[in-house]
């Protein structure tokens, strides 16, 4: 039986255990603490003791700041995730990093059910930065952001830096400018896709044989009865109904958000020169946005969806600390 499921049964006994430091106390009602229960707690009291510290520990945690790497000397760096909200798309990052480099995830209210989702840059940041705030006071920060995190992390690091805090440097991966996300540009985007799906299935229909178009027929109406069995699930699994909340509610905020001058650093990452074609200027977090804003670029097969992934994200890893301040190399500021 795991620990968890052992403190749930005692509980159910009206058996109370806690610590004292490194002391393991017990209450319970007469008679209920039985020569085999004393046996089992003595037998297995370190790993009750380092399982009730571990649970004060999260109890203590803001509710925002998801410890992804917590140990190590580096400036802390505290990311925000993509629309989804899953702050996990930064364990390979955090992994290359190193163990020396601290990384926290910033999850958005909304997602644990306990909370309601936040449908305003301005008032997620501020969220953030509280939350940061409270837990280590100060600074200096590396505020990171990742898609459509991207814009939050911007406001996060002017928020924290309208009070008084030292932001390093803001990370922006795979961050378009958030007029990106609005109407026409996304318009404009989703016709593009559309238009090159069309495409892609002529050229299948034209060159297969009528066997294999008949299995290439059969293959896409598999896929899309996939797609339907999801979106029923989606529907109906709670997490999942949640985690669209707040998908909706980040991409309805990010594309209201006009975002001011940011007297400090940016420096974007972008998956690779494909991805971002010089003519794109909507994508692009313009110069006169900051201080200083730099600009990398991934490797030529790298996309959106990939760069926090193997093997990409190692490259991206590898330029985070090349533009990181205690290095003294730099990035050409973007024209």
């Amino acid at each position: 039986m795991s620990i968890a499921d052992f403190l749930e049964t005692l509980r159910d006994q009206e058996i109370a255990l806690w610590t004292e430091g490194d002391q393991l106390r017990c209450k319970a009602p007469v008679g209920a603490v039985s020569q085999e229960l004393r046996r089992e707690l003595t037998h297995r009291r370190a790993d009750i003791v380092k399982f009730l510290h571990a649970a004060q520990t999260l109890d203590s945690q803001p509710a925002a700041i998801v410890p992804i790497q917590p140990g190590g000397l580096q400036t802390p760096i505290f990311a925000v995730p993509g629309h989804s909200g899953d702050v996990f798309c930064f364990r390979a990052l955090a992994k290359h990093l190193g163990s020396d480099q601290p990384f926290f995830g910033l999850e958005p209210p909304g997602l644990d059910g306990r909370r309601p989702a936040i449908d305003s840059v301005e008032a997620l940041a501020a969220d953030f930065a509280r939350q940061i705030l409270a837990y280590r006071p100060g600074g200096p920060y590396v505020i990171a952001g990742y898609c459509a995190g991207g814009a939050i992390a911007f406001e996060v690091a002017q928020q924290l830096s309208k009070q008084g805090a030292s932001i390093a440097v803001v990370a922006l991966f795979g961050s378009p400018f958030p007029s990106w996300y609005r109407f026409f540009p996304q318009l404009r985007v989703h016709m593009a896709e559309q238009a090159m799906r069309v495409a892609k299935h002529l050229r299948a229909i034209t060159s297969l044989s009528p066997s294999e178009l008949a299995d290439y027929i059969a293959e896409k109406r598999q896929q899309r009865q996939l797609r339907s069995e999801t979106s029923l699930r989606a529907a109906t699994d709670p997490v999942l109904i949640r985690r669209a909340v707040v998908e909706k509610q980040t991409l309805a905020a990010v594309r209201r958000y006009v975002p001011e001058y940011f007297a400090g650093r940016v420096v974007t990452f972008l998956p690779s020169n494909a991805w971002m074609p010089p003519a794109s200027r909507l994508l692009r977090w313009p110069a006169s946005i900051a201080q200083q804003v730099e600009e990398y670029c991934g490797p030529a097969s790298c996309e959106g969806y990939s760069m926090l992934l193997e093997p990409h994200v190692e490259v991206f890893a590898d330029s985070f600390r090349r533009v990181s301040l205690d290095s003294p190399e730099r990035a050409k500021v973007t024209s």
